[in-house]
């Protein structure tokens, strides 16, 4: 974008009109109405696509809030859903979806991805600005572009304030009406030694112990306001908590998921108090161990004692981390950063959004919800190794039991230890509770019928679900039998772009926003990651560089596959007087799906940043 003063007037250049908001699923957050951008005009229209199953969405939901809150006379931000799992493009899933994590904004359901695709948005999250005259002026991919982003906000409430084409007022909003329900999306449920359970009840930031009859309320934990604060149960503050484990000295360990924070419960008190987390979000670059209160983490979404050591799913960063309370630090245990289904030695291992964690014996299940993939790590001779017992990668999917090979779940986020060695995977899109045994390597399904189950416990010879989308746990008989139920496979369905064989241009586009510079003090301020499922679709090209354009060569004995591409920038304010300028990263994974033909295209351009509109 180009450096223009506030109030003056941006050079000219050839406009696109941003074309309508169109989809069959309609619109949310509107009380019944059917909104266009001409109803929006006057106003800052920031339309953000995404998918709820996506960690990198959820963090720009979050990024939003606070421009949402300081420009909401002259912003209005559209979600514009667009699904990747075939359990997204269901209605009734966005609703919930939309309550779940606290969207107040409008949002269009585009289960067919009409508008993903007139925006030709190639990746979740984007984000596009269209200016209050109803022009496209820029489009940004992947998280950590809200400071870039307000400060273009400003340039065109200045531009279009002194024009008198700037509308204030509310926005399109309406808040849907509250549910009076004791739990609200609950996340996971821990079993207490006092044959009470104890609930994340993650909508409401808040955790809530249940009596033994797993309905009646003991007590709240959380003031159930969003926020950030230590003290006693009444006035403590969470944000979105997901993930409990009991700790040796009988306290409670808490994934404080949108705070990126480890939370302890003295259940005695209920006094809360932070264990490690600095409430930032983590990003490339930042330390990866250290004093636990030090050290930035991201999006913790569940936890488990293994080893000595409080063991994290750290959805955010693809990765597995380790707490050791008693040296007081973290540190990352397992994953690269890289999203994807990788096994190996655990610090080369790819995972894709790790949700789900239960430790048994010699082996820490986890469910990676990104490749609908069940794994474990396994304790080796020089550390630990990463295996898959079930899932083949991001784009495969499905609901199919028998022979683990084969077998097919859909982003689960649970995985609960059986007393016979197997484990119950709460295969959330699925609507089902599934077993895997590793005695005869098989996958079977033990209940449907459940409302996006997210995890699970064992009691007495039962198993108690954390069904979310239906506000309670529900009580299962464990059979000795499992029930089969009709296979069902799928595959992402996102169109391939045709690319020519041999030799590719891979471009990602990037240009550090208004006011910023490329950040190279220390440096290379670029990092660019290309590999390909299946591996041997590039002849050439993949690995880790820090130029932002590589060639690659296409086998064209392949044909397709999908090229996986991350990206990370760093910018900082350009202001010679500033001695501390603000810093900030941009980053973004994509999954192209490619076909090798004839004719093809010898370039693949990705934008990582916002530009203006050409």
């Amino acid at each position: 974008m180009n450096d223009v003063s506030p109030g003056t007037p941006r050079p000219s250049r050839a406009r696109v009109r941003a074309p309508e908001l169109t989809g069959a699923g309609g619109w949310l957050n509107t009380g019944g109405k059917q909104l266009s951008l001409g109803e929006l005009r006057g106003s800052i229209v920031v339309l953000d696509f995404w998918t709820f199953c996506c960690i990198n969405c959820l963090h720009v939901l979050d990024e939003l809030r606070e421009l949402e809150e300081r420009h909401r006379d002259t912003v209005v931000i559209v979600g514009v859903h667009s699904p990747k799992f075939v359990h997204e493009a269901d209605h009734a899933a966005v609703v919930d979806a939309v309550e779940r994590y606290g969207v107040h904004h409008p949002v269009l359901d585009d289960p067919e991805l009409a508008t993903w695709k007139q925006y030709a948005v190639r990746a979740w999250p984007t984000l596009v600005v269209i200016d209050p005259e109803g022009y496209v002026v820029a489009q940004h991919a992947g998280e950590g572009h809200a400071h870039a982003i307000e400060k273009l906000v400003e340039e065109l409430e200045a531009e279009h304030a002194a024009k008198g084409t700037l509308r204030r007022g509310d926005g399109p909003y309406v808040p849907p009406e509250p549910q009076p329900t004791s739990l609200r999306f609950p996340g996971k449920a821990l079993a207490l030694p006092g044959g009470t359970f104890l609930v994340s009840d993650s909508t409401r930031h808040a955790l809530v112990e249940l009596d033994a009859d797993g309905e009646t309320v003991v007590r709240g934990i959380g003031s159930g306001t969003r926020g950030f604060a230590d003290g006693p149960a009444d006035t403590a503050r969470f944000s979105e908590p997901q993930g409990l484990a009991l700790l040796p000295d009988g306290s409670v360990v808490v994934a404080d998921t949108v705070n990126h924070a480890l939370r302890r419960v003295d259940l005695a008190t209920g006094e809360v108090t932070t264990l490690a987390g600095t409430g930032r979000q983590w990003w490339q670059g930042s330390p990866t161990s250290g004093p636990a209160r030090e050290v930035d983490l991201s999006s913790p979404w569940d936890v488990a004692w293994w080893d000595e050591r409080v063991w994290i799913a750290m959805a955010g960063t693809h990765q597995l981390w380790a707490y050791d309370p008693a040296a007081g630090t973290v540190a990352v245990a397992a994953g690269t950063t890289n999203e994807g289904l990788v096994d190996g030695p655990a610090r080369e291992a790819w995972f894709a959004q790790p949700s789900g964690l239960a430790a048994a014996g010699t082996r820490l299940w986890v469910a990676d919800s990104e490749t609908s993939a069940l794994r474990y790590v396994a304790k080796a001779d020089d550390g630990y190794e990463i295996r898959t017992a079930v899932g083949t990668g991001l784009f495969d999917f499905g609901h199919r039991d028998g022979a683990a090979e084969q077998a097919l779940l859909q982003h689960p986020l649970g995985v609960t230890a059986l007393p016979d060695g197997s484990v119950a995977v709460s295969d959330t899109y699925n609507h089902a509770l599934r077993r895997y045994d590793p005695a005869s390597d098989e996958v079977t399904t033990l209940a449907t019928d459940l409302r996006e189950p997210s995890a699970a416990v064992v009691v007495e010879g039962d198993v108690v679900v954390v069904e979310s989308a239906r506000h309670r746990l529900t009580r299962l008989r464990l059979p000795e039998e499992a029930v089969r139920v009709e296979s069902a496979a799928h595959r992402t369905q996102r169109p391939a772009t045709d690319v020519a064989p041999g030799a590719l241009r891979l471009d990602v586009v990037f240009s550090a926003p208004a006011g910023q510079k490329l950040d190279t003090r220390y440096g290379p301020s670029t990092r660019l990651l290309v590999s390909s499922t299946p591996p041997e679709l590039l002849a050439s090209g993949e690995g880790t560089g820090t130029d932002l354009t590589r060639e690659l060569t296409l086998n064209a004995e392949v044909g397709e596959g999908v090229l996986h591409v991350s990206a990370m920038a760093a910018s900082c304010d350009d202001d010679p007087a500033n001695e501390y300028p603000a810093c900030h990263v941009h980053q973004q994974d994509w999954g192209v799906p490619v076909r090798v033909v004839e004719g093809g295209a010898s370039r693949l351009p990705l934008v990582l940043a916002g530009m203006d509109a050409e």
